[in-house]
């Protein structure tokens, strides 16, 4: 593909999926433009999927507004205008803004230097401050559909006026489109806020926004991920620990966290003084190794933490699951020489493979560098880096670099899950961290009897538990696998006849530790089995007077319906292995 860049010059697109969905972007305010011209415009970039655009607009947008824009959209793509490039210096760039009534290009104008020229994108009647790269004609878009209309403040501000964002998608063809379009309704079927309250699994309320509530069937779902991550971390030699949820002012201003990420504590005052609810471990940790000495020869030390942890985020961005502002982050802080950082990072990178491949996930790697806002030395980061790039290679992973996206204290390793339907979700992170136990003055003695500095690995596996149960409800649609499902066994008896028997089937089945429930209703048998269905639990057992008579039981799965009779010492048998293997 062809672009135009504002000098003037055509040259190839690295990326012509992004470039195509910026001039999308670029149509849909023309639309907006020639349908409604008192709107004025915000900002409009390509983003991962798609693309929006920011409108201020008095009365706002609606979905039912959507289909009327696409139509004036596909006008303005069959009309084949040019898309034209032009600088302006920042006088000219301000009064062109001025006569256009777009005061929002004007406030982002103002915030660039007196000497750099200003650069505009113009198609037909309708011009845009933009740096591009665009498509030459309008006829180059080939599939496009506006999908959903949203608040946004503008610059995302909360103090700031609320805008209307409009989302868009484009592909290269209309086949890719549609592909896209068919996993957006899958992903609605699967969305986690509407499964989770369906099945009983957490909930959220006026009084804490941001804040979920696990409800019985939830917080065992929790609870066994939890089991599992205890298990593995027991087998690799981590111990665990809990620090407080409130800490001083002062530990927050030696960990850094203070000066730069205050924005986003939740602060307040005891005895006087500044305290702050924690928004991560990592400082507490490093109280926890200080409390007492260490040799060379107690080294790698990994210790865990299943902490819980409160960030402010803001409103508009709480999403389920997904975005809250409580969540259990499922962290381990790894002290170690300078001669264990490839080792260390190798069995972290091992564990964490084997977790996402317990939950059938595919996931590929990123390495991110230094931003621009980091401490330490180049050094310490050219190091910690290296430490991080020759591990990867060591073990043959393939990887991409994400420039200056690291953490502001070290590199990073993110792990980026692809679920069912194939989206990506980024959960698992190593980082490298010189920083804290400098300023943390954390030590150790070598086999000389000198003090040292450890060396800190930050890692999680699941992330937020929170957020990842969220995705393992949308990577699975809410069919749990046995192990994991909060209900693995729903005893349903036909009629009163059959109850008592059921009733012995459950207390047997309860107390050889299989989670099941009895439904008692006196209802129809279908409908009790459509409602088993519809809860998604792996096993009913269906028993009448002929399974109790028998002493057996009719066996039917979710997945695969009738198994037919059976013994219920053999059931037991069978699926408290597959439970015990995880393999179900």
């Amino acid at each position: 593909m062809k672009i135009i860049l504002p000098n003037g010059n055509i040259q190839d697109a690295d990326s012509p999926l992004s470039i195509i969905r910026h001039s999308t972007s670029h149509i849909l305010a023309q639309a907006v433009k020639r349908l409604y011209p008192e709107t004025r415009l915000a900002i409009g970039p390509a983003v991962d999927d798609g693309f929006y655009y920011d409108f201020d607009r008095e009365t706002g947008f609606s979905s039912e507004d959507l289909a009327a824009l696409e139509n004036e959209m596909a006008k303005i793509i069959k009309e084949n205008l040019p898309i034209k490039p032009f600088i302006l210096p920042k006088d000219q760039a301000l009064k062109l803004m001025e006569e256009r009534n777009e005061p929002y290009k004007m406030e982002l104008i103002q915030d660039l230097p007196d000497d750099v020229p200003i650069s505009f994108y113009q198609q037909g009647e309708f011009v845009d401050l933009c740096s591009g790269p665009h498509i030459l004609y309008t006829k180059g878009i080939k599939a496009f559909k506006l999908t959903s209309v949203a608040g946004a403040y503008w610059r995302g501000n909360e103090h700031n006026k609320m805008l209307t964002r409009i989302y868009g998608t484009a592909f290269e063809s209309k086949a890719e489109l549609a592909d896209h379009l068919h996993m957006i309704e899958e992903a609605k079927k699967r969305d986690h806020r509407k499964l989770g309250k369906e099945l009983g699994l957490f909930l959220f309320t006026p009084e804490g926004p941001g804040f979920p509530f696990f409800l019985p069937k939830g917080l065992t779902l929790k609870n066994t991920l939890i089991d599992f991550w205890r298990d593995i971390h027991k087998r690799e030699n981590y111990s665990e620990v809990s620090t407080p949820a409130i800490l001083s002012r002062k530990l927050w201003e030696t960990s850094g966290h203070w000066e730069h990420y205050k924005e986003n504590m939740y602060t307040t005052i005891i005895d006087e003084e500044d305290f702050a609810v924690k928004p991560m471990n990592c400082p507490g940790g490093m109280l926890v190794y200080k409390s007492q000495m260490h040799s060379y020869r107690d080294l790698p030390l990994r210790i865990g933490e299943l902490g819980v942890v409160h960030r402010h985020e803001k409103s508009g961005q709480l999403h389920g699951l997904m975005r809250v502002r409580c969540f259990t982050q499922d962290d381990a802080h790894i002290f170690m020489r300078e001669d264990q950082i490839e080792e260390e990072i190798e069995n972290v990178t091992r564990l964490i493979d084997e977790v996402y491949r317990q939950f059938g996930f595919e996931y590929f790697v990123e390495l991110s560098t230094r931003p621009d806002n980091s401490i330490g030395t180049d050094e310490e980061w050219d190091l910690a880096t290296t430490g991080l790039r020759n591990a990867l290679e060591n073990m043959n992973m393939d990887y991409t670099v994400n420039e200056g996206d690291g953490a502001f204290y070290g590199p990073k390793i993110d792990f980026h899950l692809r679920d069912s339907i194939g989206r990506t979700w980024q959960c698992g992170t190593i980082q490298l961290d010189f920083q804290l136990p400098q300023r943390f003055e954390l030590e150790y003695t070598d086999e000389h009897g000198n003090s040292k500095r450890p060396i800190m690995l930050h890692r999680v596996c699941f992330g937020s538990i929170e957020r990842f149960i969220g995705i393992l409800i949308e990577h699975y649609a809410g069919q749990f696998p046995l192990w994991l499902s909060p209900v693995q066994v729903k005893v349903l008896p036909v009629s009163e006849k059959s109850l008592e028997y059921s009733v012995q089937v459950y207390e047997t089945l309860r107390k050889a530790g299989i989670r099941c429930e009895i439904d008692r209703r006196d209802e129809k048998i279908g409908y009790k089995i459509r409602q088993a269905q519809l809860e998604k639990i792996p096993y009913m057992l269906i028993l009448g007077e002929k399974e109790a008579s028998s002493s057996t039981i009719t066996v039917r799965s979710h997945k695969q319906g009738d198994l037919g009779s059976a013994l219920l010492d053999d059931f037991i048998n069978k699926i408290t292995t597959a439970i015990h293997m995880k393999n179900e």
